[in-house]
């Protein structure tokens, strides 16, 4: 049968051993682990912000391209339309023995112009003509177009063939404008015009300011497609161009998604990026560094766009939120560490404070311990020399009580003092404080304040009693006009020689009995207080020197060992 108790004992010990280690490093460290689990909960805070930011930047650089992919993709779908009206149009004029105006009219009325379409300034016919064929050609145009202005800017000798604008449509005042003027004359537009009879398909020029605007500078392209007559298997002629002119920042609306204008700023350029090269723009407030770039060809010319977003200088909301979070829970968590090591301080204080109470304890029962055997081994000494020194009980029972009143008065003044340093002064006054009732003037005491250990101020008190006990019964204190002088002084750094001189009293016989207190000084006070003592019997009085430890306040210590 297993036993579960035991099974269970181990993990409750490892637990209380984690507990104890948990604690002493509260203990040990009150301030830095708050500290540290504060940064330690910032820290994957800080982390968990940077991702959310860093798929925040991954999600909108997606939404990015996603929208340049949607403004390139509306742009090709403008200019293959265009494209497409353009290359019916070449059809058309191709077949036809000559194209007159009547031959336009009906082809513009097919592709329905009148409908608005965004950025387009209409469709229009450039015939090639060589210089020679110059006036031969305007006699033509202005038999069928009255009022058909001069060609401008005016050819000179050196030029070479000239496509002016001789029909374009839908007629208006504005886009009369643009009547006569000779493409060849703008290198942008005769580059175009060369590179479309090469390709013999759409192609679009560069950035071009349109004849029809009279003031400012806005950008505009246009789109050109030639248109060729076969007169044999290997005689194919340029007959001329059928052309569309854009207002680029109109054909750029066209194709940009409204409802996320506001969000994301797009430039269009001619080729690479740069500011030579930049067709329009569409800026938007506080653009930022990141940007999309997308290829976009437009009638077989290679054009660049670019997406760039608004810099957002705050953190996302839910950032934010976790950021608050984090720092709410770091601070919660740093405050309840910080509880726990308070708590566990103050634990600490007080296990420390039990055990100290407990060692005072356990030293105080053995201070006691000691001192009871002290009591009674002085009383057993006393008890055995009185008994031999007296003959009769009345006078063994009067010694026997007069001591142990000396020994209870020494210890009434140590309890008075709670067993701390007595002074000299209060252990006399205390053993002579019977004999001052009818001897006060013949007692003088004279010294300065020192202190004594309570086993020294015992066995001190014990011997002032013994000599006042003889100086009352046979020396100066048994007679009127005897004195008796009391004084103290250091000795040494830890000793004080006290001195008895008894005067006045009957003279003292050389012949005598030793008595009780002359052994009881002599042996036991000599004994406890582990210095000699001088009793000298001169004739005029009996004079007694004594050494006694002293201690000073605070020096004094329970004793460790009985």
């Amino acid at each position: 049968m297993i036993d579960r108790s035991a099974a269970i004992a181990p993990a409750e010990a490892l637990s209380a051993a984690a507990d104890s280690r948990a604690r002493r490093w509260l203990v040990l460290y009150p301030r830095a682990i708050p500290l540290a689990i504060f940064l330690a909960i910032t820290a994957i805070t800080a982390l968990s912000v940077f991702a959310i930011e860093s798929n925040a930047r991954a999600r909108e650089l997606a939404q990015m391209r996603e929208y340049a992919r949607s403004v390139a993709a509306a742009l090709d779908r403008s200019s293959n339309s265009f494209s497409s009206y353009l290359r019916s149009g070449a059809a058309l004029f191709a077949s036809s023995a000559d194209v007159s105006p009547q031959t336009f009219d009906s082809f513009v009325r097919a592709l329905r112009l009148d409908m608005d379409y965004p950025g387009a300034e209409g469709i229009g016919w450039l015939p090639v003509i060589e210089p020679a064929d110059l006036p031969a050609f305007m006699a033509r145009t202005r038999a069928s177009q009255p009022g058909f202005p001069e060609i401008h800017p005016r050819p000179v000798s050196t030029t070479g063939r000239i496509a002016p604008v001789t029909m374009f449509a839908p007629q208006s005042p504005r886009n009369r404008r643009a009547l006569g003027y000779d493409m060849y004359s703008d290198p942008a537009r005769a580059a175009a015009m060369a590179e479309a009879e090469l390709a013999r398909s759409p192609t679009a020029s560069g950035r071009i300011v349109l004849e029809q605007e009279q003031s400012g500078n806005l950008p505009a392209f246009a789109i050109y497609m030639p248109v060729f007559r076969t007169f044999g298997e290997d005689d194919r002629r340029l007959l001329g161009f059928v052309y569309a002119p854009f207002r680029a920042r109109e054909f750029l609306d066209s194709a940009i998604d409204t409802t996320r204008s506001d969000q994301f700023g797009v430039r269009l350029y001619d080729g690479e990026a740069g500011t030579g090269h930049l067709l329009v723009t569409r800026s938007i407030a506080d653009a930022g560094d990141k940007q999309v770039e997308e290829q976009v060809t437009i009638a077989n010319r290679k054009l660049l766009l670019v997406v760039e977003s608004a810099d957002r200088e705050v953190l996302s909301p839910l950032s934010m939120v976790t950021l608050l979070f984090g720092l709410a829970l770091a601070s919660l968590l740093m405050l309840l560490a910080r509880l726990l090591t308070q708590q566990a301080y103050e634990d600490q204080a007080r296990l420390a404070f039990f055990e100290e109470q407990h060692s005072i304890r356990n030293s105080l029962t053995r201070e006691l311990n000691h001192r009871v055997k002290n009591t009674l081994a002085n009383v057993l000494s006393i008890l055995s020399l009185t008994r031999r020194r007296t003959k009769d009980l009345d006078s063994f029972a009067d010694s026997l009580e007069g001591r142990i009143r000396a020994l209870s008065a020494t210890h009434d003044l140590l309890t008075v003092t709670d067993w701390g340093t007595t002074p000299i002064h209060a252990v006399i006054e205390a053993e002579l404080q019977h004999f001052r009732i009818d001897f006060d003037d013949a007692i003088l005491l004279e010294g300065p304040p020192l202190e004594l250990a309570p086993n020294d101020a015992l066995s001190f008190g014990l011997a002032m009693h013994e000599l006042a006990t003889n100086a009352a019964k046979y020396g100066a204190l048994s007679t009127p006009g005897g004195r008796v002088t009391i004084r103290w002084k250091m000795a040494g750094e830890h000793l004080a020689e006290v001195e008895w001189r008894e005067t006045g009293g009957p003279p003292v016989a050389a012949e005598r009995r030793r008595g009780f207190g002359t052994e009881l000084i002599e042996k036991i006070v000599a004994h406890e207080l582990r210095q000699p003592v001088v009793l000298d019997f001169r004739p005029e009085g009996v004079v007694c020197r004594l050494r006694v430890p002293i201690r000073r306040p605070g020096e004094f210590r329970i004793r460790q060992n009985p």
